[in-house]
C-alpha cells in the first residue's frame, strides 16, 4: 500500500501531466537601424507590442545595425525568428544577386512579412556652413550614409548627376557618429534616411540650427529614373526647430522581412500583432499612420506562409506575385 508521500507525488505528476508542458518563450529578433533613428525606435516600439501583447510570450531583441545592407546580408546566417527592415528593391537584388550581393548565397530564404513607414531621405547640413545646395557640397566635408545602404547609394548617386563625385570630402565617420561630429564642427553635414520627423535630428536641431537640402524637379526625375520605387515627398516646415520651408526630398517603401527558418505559427503572430496593435502605436508615434495591409504590393517578394495566412484570413487580396 502507498504511503501518504508516495500517494502525493504520484498526485503531484498527475497534475503537471494534465497541465501540459509550460508554454515556451518565442524569441525575435529586430533588426533595423542605428540607435536613435527612427526605424530603431519603431522597433523598439514594436518589440514592447509583441511583449504586452503575449504577456511577455513573446520575448524580442532590438538588434541596432549601420543599415539595410548589412540586415539583408546577414538574414540568411541568421536563425529562427530573425526580423529585419529593408527596402523591397534591395532585397529583390539580393536574391538576383546583383550588387552589392554578388557574393553572398541563401538569398532566396528571405521573406516578407509588412510594410513599414517609408524612408524619407534628410540631406542635413550645418545652418552656418554657407551651404545652400547640393553643388555648395564641394570641398564640404559630408557623410554620405552609413556604408553600402540605400542613403548612400542615393547620395552618390545624386552627386553623380550633379557632377560632384569626389569633389564633396567624405570623413571617415560612420553614420552613427555623424550627429557629434556635426555639433563638433567636425564635418559639415550628413545624409540620413529615416521616417520623418526623426527624433535624432529634432533633437540635433534643438541645440544646433541645420538646414535641409531640397530637390529640384530634375534632380528628382534622375532619382526616379535609377530607382522607380522612389517617390517625390515633402517634409514640412517646421518639422525641425529652425527649418522654417517646406523640403521636397524622396521617399522609398520599406517592409519588415524574415526568413523561411522562421516557423509559419511565429510569422501569423508577428504579422496579426503588428497590425493589430498598429493604431495604437501610432496614438504615440503618427509615423505608423502611413501604412496600411493594402501596401503589401510593394513587399515585391513572396510572402512568409505565416503571413500569408494573416492576410488571407483578413480578408487582404494577395497578389500573385507574392504568392
Amino acid at each position: 500500500m502507498m504511503g501518504l508521500k508516495t500517494i502525493g507525488a504520484a498526485m503531484t505528476v498527475a497534475a503537471i501531466m494534465l497541465a501540459g508542458p509550460a508554454e515556451a518563450q518565442t524569441r525575435v529578433t529586430l533588426k533595423a537601424a542605428t540607435a536613435g533613428s527612427s526605424y530603431y525606435l519603431m522597433t523598439v516600439q514594436l518589440a514592447e507590442a509583441l511583449r504586452t501583447a503575449t504577456n511577455g510570450q513573446i520575448s524580442a531583441t532590438v538588434e541596432e545595425s549601420q543599415g539595410s545592407v548589412q540586415n539583408v546580408r546577414e538574414a540568411p546566417r541568421r536563425p529562427g525568428a530573425f526580423t529585419f527592415t529593408s527596402p523591397p528593391s534591395l532585397v529583390r537584388d539580393a536574391m538576383a544577386n546583383r550588387a552589392p550581393f554578388q557574393e553572398g548565397t541563401g538569398f532566396d530564404q528571405i521573406r516578407a512579412l509588412w510594410t513599414m513607414p517609408p524612408v524619407t531621405m534628410h540631406w542635413v547640413v550645418r545652418a552656418d556652413s554657407g551651404i545652400q545646395s547640393f553643388e555648395d557640397l564641394v570641398g564640404k566635408s559630408f557623410v554620405a550614409g552609413g556604408r553600402g545602404t540605400f542613403t548612400e547609394r542615393s547620395t552618390r548617386e545624386l552627386f553623380r548627376r550633379l557632377g560632384i563625385e569626389g569633389r564633396v570630402t567624405a570623413p571617415e565617420v560612420e553614420l552613427g557618429a555623424a550627429i557629434a561630429a556635426m555639433r563638433n564642427r567636425q564635418i559639415d553635414g550628413f545624409a540620413s534616411g529615416s521616417s520623418h520627423p526623426a527624433a535624432n535630428l529634432q533633437e540635433l536641431a534643438v541645440g544646433t540650427p541645420i538646414r535641409l537640402l531640397a530637390l529640384n524637379d530634375a534632380l528628382l526625375a534622375g532619382l526616379q529614373e535609377a530607382d522607380p520605387t522612389v517617390a517625390r515627398v515633402v517634409i514640412p516646415a517646421n518639422t525641425y526647430q529652425g527649418v522654417t520651408t517646406d523640403t521636397a526630398t524622396i521617399a522609398i517603401p520599406v517592409g519588415m522581412y524574415g526568413t523561411t527558418r522562421m516557423d509559419d505559427a511565429t510569422a501569423y503572430e508577428l504579422t496579426r500583432i503588428f497590425w493589430t496593435r498598429r493604431a495604437e502605436m501610432a496614438r504615440a508615434n503618427p509615423w505608423w499612420n502611413a501604412v496600411a495591409p493594402e501596401q503589401i504590393t510593394s513587399l515585391q517578394i513572396r510572402l512568409h506562409p505565416g503571413a500569408a495566412r494573416y492576410y488571407a484570413e483578413a480578408g487582404i487580396a494577395i497578389p500573385d506575385s507574392l504568392k
